[in-house]
């Protein structure tokens, strides 16, 4: 056998081995599939039993896949765990962080979850889905509501000066006795709480006081009315929708903790209870096609308890696209950190840290090796930077860092010092939703990453549609903008200023937020600014159509204070 044949041949058979490693590759990255038909009765418990089987996969691809069709979740047979989420409950409003969990994923890797048109309906105040410690969860093709949504609705048929004739929507179930109102769902009541108003001509809701307050009578009428007596003169008008809740979040829709390559997609959320999904601490969160919004045919004008969107000390990627957000009782999209406040120094590089707001607490907010920012309180600039070396819990409110450096004497000198986890601060794009029928404003975001706002329409937000906060004094939410990009959108007789960008400084030391381009977009004003800024370095506002009865001196539509660097054109 000659040279050239014994090479033709190991070439050949190195082909042929290629051929079948690809083979191979291909078969193994098929995915396992695990079917879960629609169960008679409660689903929990199926459901569960399917996550242990796609645990015992070790990590290969599988998916969980449904069937068209109503999967019931119960409180009380879901899965109980404590979780400390970010802008929920204080420990005076709800003792217990228990949450009841219907879709558990914990410690997964490579699942999918493939509703295939199915139809989860929650009973109970519960939470939807937790994803903890998680890698490439894909969630999609199902559809949410619960049999007793905790915000009941009520529509006003007539009205008098002291009474009013009002229709409970179907699912809002309640109970008159005594001569009061109360709503109850399965393990709940309330007859009290939060108000707003619901204008369906104008397709817009506002806050309100509650229609429960001041009551003298309650009694059923004929047709499925009830009649409401007041001791005072009433001023709603029939049309008006009424939205109720208790306001403690004690559970939440969902909550994606400590996971990373997460996606939900084409999910059709009826109800969000009650909280929105909040990713905290998690990495690269990919949102399309949400549908936060309630159902057709179903006679409710609200979908949401609070936010629909909570995203708290993430990092990676987060992205938001081709979504609606439509009838939440807060704000339908919020990105932020969190500012713990410096309480104590150690010395030796040591600082005690304590969580200040009593909605978020509880929760790992450092580990080894991130970064972090000591914050002046009052100007929100950075003084120093430094490396964590270590993190130990003092109980649920305080932490105590080890740094890779001393303390800098600017930092000890401060009157006031908070601390930021640099590292765990997201990119964000939001690209092609659109926000309406919420009463406050449309997206928060606060990252010092890359953002871009583009191509959305905001529809009569009574608030502004686009807020660039950060504050280490109030709700302590964090921290700068750096680099955001505000284009394509369309703004729709919304709250002034349209887009605001205000952070909560009460020491005006220089900027906080830098390099803002609002560009190309589309004001339809109902009046006041479309852009208010502060403490900005950079803001670029250029090539914006503006309609409106109002003036169309721009001087008049973007206001600025304590800003430099500012480009303002046609």
């Amino acid at each position: 056998m000659n040279i050239q044949t014994i090479t033709f041949r190991l070439r050949a058979l190195a082909i042929a081995c290629c051929c079948l490693w690809a083979v191979a590759s291909s078969w193994a990255a098929v995915p396992a599939e695990i079917f879960v038909p629609v169960p008679v009765g409660d689903a929990t418990p199926v459901l569960r039993r399917a996550i242990a089987k796609a645990s015992a996969c070790k990590g290969a691809p599988v998916v969980i896949r449904l069937e068209a069709g109503n999967y019931h979740l119960y409180r009380n047979t879901a899965s109980a765990h404590e979780y400390h989420v970010s802008n929920t409950a204080s420990a005076e409003e709800c003792p217990d962080a228990t949450k009841h969990i219907g879709l558990w994923l914990r410690g997964l890797s490579n699942v999918t979850v493939d509703g295939g048109g199915a139809c989860f309906v929650t009973h109970g105040e519960m939470s939807f889905m937790v994803v903890d410690e998680c890698d490439s969860i894909v969630l999609k093709n199902f559809s949410l509501k619960a049999a007793d949504p905790t915000v009941a609705e009520m529509t006003v048929v007539a009205a008098g000066p002291r009474w009013m004739d009002v229709r409970p929507a179907a699912d809002s179930r309640f109970d008159l006795s005594g001569g009061r109102l109360a709503w109850v769902g399965e393990g709940w009541r309330f007859d009290g709480g939060v108000a707003q108003v619901y204008y369906p001509r104008r397709n817009v809701t506002e806050r309100c006081p509650s229609p429960l307050e001041g009551l003298v009578g309650a009694r059923q009428l004929a047709g499925g009315v009830v009649r409401l007596s007041y001791r005072d003169s009433v001023w709603a008008r029939a049309g008006h929708v009424f939205q109720m809740r208790h306001a403690i979040r004690n559970e939440v829709c969902g909550l994606i903790r400590r996971s990373r390559n997460v996606v939900l997609d084409n999910l059709q959320l009826h109800f969000l209870g009650n909280f929105g999904i909040v990713g905290q601490y998690s990495e690269n969160l990919t949102y399309r096609r949400l549908h936060c919004e309630p159902g057709r045919g179903s006679g409710r004008t609200c979908a949401g308890f609070a936010d629909f969107v909570q995203m708290s000390g993430c990092r990676g990627k987060v992205t938001i696209t081709d979504s609606r957000f439509v009838g939440a009782q807060d704000d339908p999209i919020n990105i932020h950190g969190t500012h713990l406040k410096v309480v104590g120094f150690m010395g030796g590089g040591r600082v005690r840290l304590r969580f200040m707001h009593g909605q978020s607490y509880g929760f790992d907010a450092f580990a080894e090796g991130d970064e972090i920012d000591f914050i002046d309180v009052h100007s929100l600039l950075p003084l120093q930077r430094a490396r964590v070396v270590g993190a130990q819990r003092a109980g649920d409110y305080e932490v105590v860092l080890s740094l890779d450096r001393p303390v800098s004497e600017q930092v000890l000198s401060a009157d006031g010092v908070a601390v930021e986890n640099v590292t765990w601060t997201p990119e964000v794009e939001i690209r092609g939703n659109y926000f309406a029928r919420t009463p406050t404003r449309g997206i928060l975001v606060t990252t010092r990453r890359k953002v871009v706002i583009a191509d959305n329409l905001f529809y009569r937000l009574p608030m502004s549609a686009v807020l660039m906060a950060d504050d280490a004094r109030g709700w302590y939410e964090s921290g700068p903008v750096a680099d955001v990009t505000v284009t394509g959108n369309v703004f729709v007789e919304c709250g002034s200023p349209v887009i605001s960008v205000a952070p909560e400084v009460d020491r005006h030391a220089g900027p906080v937020h830098r390099n803002i381009r609002i560009e190309g977009n589309t004001f339809v004003m109902a009046g006041g600014l479309a852009v208010g800024a502060r403490a900005t370095d950079g803001l670029r506002f250029r090539g914006n159509s503006i309609y409106g009865p109002c003036s169309q001196s721009l001087d008049s539509l973007v206001a600025t204070d304590r800003s430099t660097n500012v480009d303002i054109g046609r």
